[in-house]
């Protein structure tokens, strides 16, 4: 119990720092997969000393974080300028994982807002027309469903800075 509460309080360390990476540097999935196989193979609870079960836990979930171009993205535009979380987090925001959140809004801040206005704009008249156009038959929800996955599957550049140039 008092483990338990003592994880529960801890904070995660950057995926970068679990696997010894540079988040500034320009990384590739062949880097990541290395600094992982490295780290498991000394810290695999198999090993005949046991290895460390933790530590092989906190470097399973980097790598589940960094292991593809767009994972290692989010996990850089959650961190802060630096490369690491701010040290003092607000009340408001700390509770939950809140800082995810108030990255996401500095993103949009950053990013082109009025172009993603105009994205969900788009995609709610489609969802609207394909609901209206179907009727009460399963095509109608399935081309609002369609229509919010464009919207998702297309705003992500539009969540980052402009492109330089």
């Amino acid at each position: 119990m008092i483990r338990a509460r003592r994880l529960a309080g801890a904070r995660r360390p950057s995926p970068f720092a679990v696997l010894g990476l540079d988040p500034a540097a320009a990384i590739g999935d062949d880097d990541v997969r290395a600094a992982w196989r490295r780290i498991a193979a000394d810290t695999h609870p198999d090993r005949a000393d046991g290895g460390d079960p933790e530590r092989f836990a906190a470097a399973a979930a980097a790598y589940t974080d960094l292991r593809t171009g767009y994972g290692r993205g989010e996990v850089l535009a959650s961190l802060p300028a630096g490369g690491r979380r701010p040290a003092v987090i607000h009340p408001a925001v700390r509770a939950g994982g809140g800082w995810r959140l108030r990255a996401a809004a500095s993103r949009l801040r950053g990013g082109r807002p009025v172009r993603l206005a105009l994205r969900a704009l788009g995609a709610a008249a489609a969802a609207v027309a394909g609901l209206l156009a179907a009727g009460h038959n399963p095509a109608g929800p399935a081309l609002a469903v369609g229509a919010l996955t464009w919207l998702a599957l297309t705003c992500r550049r539009d969540l980052g800075p402009p492109p330089a140039g």
